[in-house]
């Protein structure tokens, strides 16, 4: 399904529910009232037949939970190395046959072409750098997230509501966060469940509370805590953002004076087609930047011109000069398999 044969109540749909379904037994019905208190008339039963059939073309990756694996469990860490032309094919074998290894990307840089993610359960970055170092013989950068200011990755598309704003995520009962680390058997079992989206039925929660063998009022309070808590980020459409045309990305890394990185962090993350938003570590000598932002845009000319503004709200808080911000785009996805969610889960269950 193309961008251009969405009609605007399929838009309607993605725009308002990329965050903040409601998380309550019918969540469809009071769905579509908000859609209806914005001028789309929809009732309960078209709302849950669109949102099927977005998901069924391949508009959405999945309808759910975005859970934040950082909360659940475990480590990850981005890292970036060299790969020299004529070993590249063998080096990036090397690192993708790593378990640990979640994503690999070939990126445009002078030097650091190779930047991969990875994702441990029950182990330490450093360790899996060490072997990934050993078995190259080429040097890794370790750049943990230091601060995070934004993530959030919603791709707006033409057509009503717009602004995207519609957010039901304080419907039903106010959940009580705990202060426990660790997930209980029965959370590590729900997490694994709604990790790769929801069923697209009238009573989603229902159905994982069947399958689970548990009480569906449990699921709900369950989500709607682990959303308080941090560890589901939100719930709603999540949209396939190449099947809506966002297919230009670039990685923009700044060199951001130390004393400003907190107010450039929240007027960055402000900008809604900043998707991505962190502060992490520079490496002397070879990696001096500080601060990256990820924006999409459906063209090259709109990437550049969101670049563009991105630099402009830097400039508002430091003098910025040409070396001292670059962009690194991708040229090929060399591995991508997740970040084995359930093995962290797991490993984090007490």
């Amino acid at each position: 399904m193309e961008i251009g044969e969405l009609d605007d109540r399929d838009r309607a749909v993605l725009n308002a529910f990329q965050g903040g379904f409601p998380v309550v037994q019918r969540p469809f019905e009071p769905a579509a009232q908000a859609l209806r208190s914005r001028g789309v008339e929809m009732d309960e039963e078209e709302l849950l037949e669109r949102v099927q059939h977005l998901n069924d073309e391949g508009v959405l990756t999945r309808f759910g939970a975005l859970i934040n694996a950082e909360e659940i469990g475990g480590a990850a860490s981005l890292v970036a190395m060299h790969a020299p032309e004529e070993r590249f094919d063998e080096i990036a074998e090397t690192v993708n046959d790593v378990r640990a290894v979640a994503h690999n990307y070939e990126r445009e840089h002078p030097h650091l072409n190779m930047w991969f993610v990875v994702s441990v359960a029950d182990r330490e970055v450093e360790d899996v750098l060490a072997e990934i170092e050993e078995e190259t013989g080429q040097e890794t950068y370790n750049l943990p997230k230091q601060q995070e200011f934004r993530v959030e990755a919603k791709f707006l598309v033409d057509g009503p509501v717009s602004d995207g704003d519609v957010d039901l995520s304080h419907l039903g009962t106010a959940p009580e966060p705990t202060d426990r680390d660790s997930l209980s058997p029965a959370e590590r079992d729900l997490v694994v469940a709604i990790q790769d989206g929801l069923p697209v039925v009238e009573t989603p929660f229902r159905a994982v509370a069947d399958d689970l063998g548990r009480d569906p009022e449990w699921v709900v309070e369950t989500i709607r805590r682990f959303n308080a808590e941090g560890k589901v980020r939100r719930v709603g459409v999540i949209p396939n953002h190449y099947a809506l045309g966002y297919t230009e990305n670039g990685m923009t890394v700044w060199d951001v004076p130390d004393e400003v990185v907190d107010e450039v962090g929240p007027a960055v993350a402000s900008m809604d087609f900043v998707t991505h938003c962190y502060e992490r570590p520079r490496h002397e000598g070879v990696w001096e930047y500080n601060f990256f932002a990820m924006t999409h845009g459906r063209s090259e000319e709109e990437s550049a011109e969101r670049v563009e503004q991105v630099r402009e709200v830097m400039d508002e808080y430091w003098d910025v000069g040409e070396d001292d911000w670059d962009t690194l785009f991708s040229t090929r996805i060399l591995k991508k398999t997740g970040i084995r969610l359930e093995e962290r889960a797991t490993a984090n269950t007490a």
